[in-house]
């Protein structure tokens, strides 16, 4: 699968805030700062979800982001036109959002998840923990994420405990569809 390698951001309150003008601006400065070709606002607990996705899809079209996505909200997703990253608790979702023409990405942690996924008709998938990532299981790791990508014909996008350059060579020599991070892009 010849692909070009995608930089995808994922955001948390924890580093961005719930704050709507510390949020624009901490997202405005890594958009200025990094390489992110794909986005994801992924909120589970702030009150003001709905207007930060709303800041965040309107800062991400500014910066001509490709792909611009929402974690876990269809209904949401569908509103306002953009992609969705389903949970591995979501693959019902995918069916519905196809069907609505939504980029759709589903977190998938093994090849059950993957065979689904694909079944189901699923853009891409993230698939993780890559590396070491606290409370999140025992890392994959890049032997495991190479195998899949020869095994399935699905963009794969690797997740879990990305932080340095030297990881993402290693995913990228994978020749993966890309890599998604919250803390790398901090």
């Amino acid at each position: 699968m010849n692909q070009t390698f995608n930089y995808y951001l994922i955001t948390d309150p924890q580093y961005y805030t719930n704050d709507k003008n510390t949020f624009k601006e901490k997202l405005e400065d890594i958009l200025t700062n990094k390489r992110v070709d794909m986005a994801c606002f992924r909120d589970k607990e702030s009150a003001n979800y709905e207007e930060l996705a709303n800041i965040f899809i309107n800062t991400c079209k500014k910066f001509n982001i490709k792909q611009i996505i929402l974690n876990r909200n269809l209904e949401l997703a569908i509103n306002l036109n953009c992609g969705i990253h389903l949970t591995s608790q979501q693959f019902d979702k995918i069916k519905i959002a196809k069907e609505k023409n939504i980029y759709t990405i589903i977190s998938c942690h093994n090849e059950k998840d993957i065979e689904k996924a694909i079944k189901e008709k699923a853009d891409a998938i993230t698939y993780s923990p890559i590396f070491y990532t606290p409370n999140k299981g025992q890392e994959k790791g890049i032997k495991a994420l190479e195998d899949m990508q020869k095994k399935y014909q699905i963009k794969i996008i690797a997740l879990g405990g990305i932080i340095a350059d030297l990881q993402i060579k290693q995913i990228q020599d994978c020749q993966v569809f890309g890599f998604a991070s919250i803390r790398y892009f901090i």
